[in-house]
């Protein structure tokens, strides 16, 4: 039996209009009999319609029943973002299977432990470009089923094999349906059990937030099997019935291209990714975009300014985790002050609470804290996980964000610090993304990362990893001139200056701050005094 929400809560949230018990499998049934021709996704010269996406789901379904997975089994899906990702998570469902989403940027430890953390006995896995070195981790994995997804002039197909009527009996809208993972930025992924309904929720909100209509044309370059890129990509766009661009590999001018070539309405990008597409904007023709959906990281005030300014799109994000979904947001008809310097209001139906260091729930639930959370939007929590489940949830069930935030009188939100994200020098906590927020805006910086190199004096230096503009310099003198001249506390100056060509990322899409931080440890190639240029893929 599948795990799934508490009874009380199914019932609850149906009667407040949240939930339904209509499945994203139901509603590509109902948009392939009634718009069969319309665009589905759409990934480069490639697209697929509503009919196709529904018949490619199909057949992955009968394989899955022909390989003999059963009801609740898992299955790792290894695919990059295109129309034969998202058939598979659909072909999943309609056979009653648990996806496990990995990233296309896993590597093999990565898929290993969410193989053996979920016990998934069928992996699927793109053309045989990658069947060969998919059959060699299915050997390390233990899995011995592969279902292999082809792209054949344009049109993803799934290879021949056994074909079996689904013996399932699908999965509900309200039980588990996905596992994906966290995003691995500081080591291995926890896995966040899924449920469509949560994200039916928040698909509520993004449509009332954004004034979203079934006229639009998504974009989402927001890997899929993520939280967010889930959202995006996923539900969404199948929820409102309309076209959704992915790209299989991001590239900032390869998105602004398929933003003006396809007058894409609805663009959905982590921080970094979207002040990578402005940067690539140039004198390219981006008019038709109206909302930006964003966040992941840290949103700096100054370049959601600049993008509203030369593109006429409102940038909104959502704060809240793939764990909990939102908890605050900011819309369309909010001041412009308001949606660059804060997370929005709280949303009420998520019942947002606040904690002190101590644990202890924090009267009245405004000012600093820690908050958690207990609404239409939270997921299950994490797969066979006791302990990361004990540092999730409080005692009476609400769900923990691992962040410091403010709440005004208004209910407005605004994060103070990530609680595992610190340097501390000299006993002092320094904010790692409000150093970041103050490299950014220096005129020659594009993305900055700020990690902890270690002292013998002072326990953790302030280091910085800086990706410039194009044709940009920058050194740590004149970064601290600058600094100075800001007026920045004199604790947040860097100490330490990389400039790299470009910033890892995690198979989330964020800068992979775990990578890094081993670059800084004692002995590695970033371990000198001063200044240098390292690669993010040493």
């Amino acid at each position: 039996m599948l795990p799934a929400a508490h009874p009380d809560d199914i019932n609850r949230y149906r009667a407040q209009g949240w939930w339904s018990e209509t499945t994203l499998s139901q509603r590509v049934a109902e948009l392939a009999k009634n718009h069969p021709t319309q665009s589905a996704y759409i990934w480069g010269d490639t697209q697929i319609t509503w009919h196709g996406y529904s018949a490619l789901a199909d057949s992955i379904a009968h394989r899955l029943a022909g390989e003999r997975v059963a009801q609740g089994d898992r299955a790792l899906v290894w695919l990059p973002d295109g129309g034969a990702i998202h058939a598979a998570f659909l072909g999943c469902e309609r056979a009653g299977v648990v996806a496990v989403g990995a990233g296309w940027r896993a590597g093999v430890r990565e898929l290993k432990y969410l193989a053996q953390r979920t016990n998934a006995t069928v992996l699927i896995v793109a053309d045989e470009t990658f069947a060969g070195s998919a059959r060699e981790i299915c050997a390390l994995l233990d899995i011995q089923r592969v279902i292999v997804m082809h792209d054949l002039d344009g049109h993803p197909t799934v290879s021949g094999g056994a074909l079996a009527p689904t013996g399932g009996s699908g999965i509900a809208a309200h039980e588990l349906w996905l596992l994906n993972s966290t995003s691995g930025t500081t080591g291995l992924p926890k896995c966040v059990m899924q449920t469509q309904n949560r994200w039916e929720y928040f698909h509520h909100k993004a449509v009332e937030f954004g004034a979203l209509h079934d006229v639009e044309v998504w974009m989402s370059v927001v890997p899929a099997p993520f939280g967010f890129g889930l959202w995006t990509s996923h539900v969404s766009p199948t929820l409102l019935g309309v076209p959704c661009v992915v790209s299989p590999r991001f590239s900032a001018s390869q998105t602004v291209a398929d933003i003006e070539r396809h007058g894409v309405t609805v663009l959905a990008a982590v921080s970094s990714q979207f002040v990578m597409i402005m940067n690539a904007a140039a004198d390219r023709d981006l008019s038709s975009l109206r909302v930006l959906f964003t966040g992941g990281e840290a949103i700096s005030p100054a370049r959601a300014r600049e993008f509203e300014d030369r593109f006429g799109c409102m940038v909104l994000n959502f704060y809240g985790s793939n764990e909990t979904g939102l908890l605050s947001g900011t819309r369309v008809t909010d001041a412009v002050e308001a949606r660059f310097t804060t997370g929005g209001c709280v949303v009420p139906e998520m019942n947002v609470r606040l904690y002190d260091e101590f644990g202890n729930r924090i009267p009245g639930d405004r000012g600093r804290g820690r908050p958690a959370c207990k609404g239409p939007a939270t997921t299950l929590g994490y797969w066979d996980d006791v302990s990361a489940n004990a540092e999730l949830f409080t005692q009476d069930g609400w769900m923990f964000m691992g962040d410091i935030v403010d709440i005004d009188t208004d209910g407005w939100l605004s994060v103070v610090a990530r609680t595992a994200d610190f340097i501390i020098r000299g006993g002092k906590n320094i904010s790692a993304p409000a150093v970041e927020d103050e490299v950014a805006s220096h005129p020659a910086v594009c993305l900055a990362a700020a990690v902890p190199v270690p002292d013998e004096r002072l326990g953790e230096l302030v280091g910085v990893f800086v990706e410039l503009l194009p044709g940009a310099a920058l050194d740590l003198e004149q970064l601290v001139t600058y600094l100075r001249d800001r007026g920045v506390s004199r604790e947040w100056w860097p100490e330490r200056l990389w400039v790299v060509a470009e910033l890892p990322r995690s198979s989330g899409g964020k800068v992979a701050k775990g990578e890094l931080r081993a670059l800084v440890l004692p002995g590695s190639d970033a371990d000198v005094a001063g200044e240098a240029v390292v690669s993010p893929n040493n």
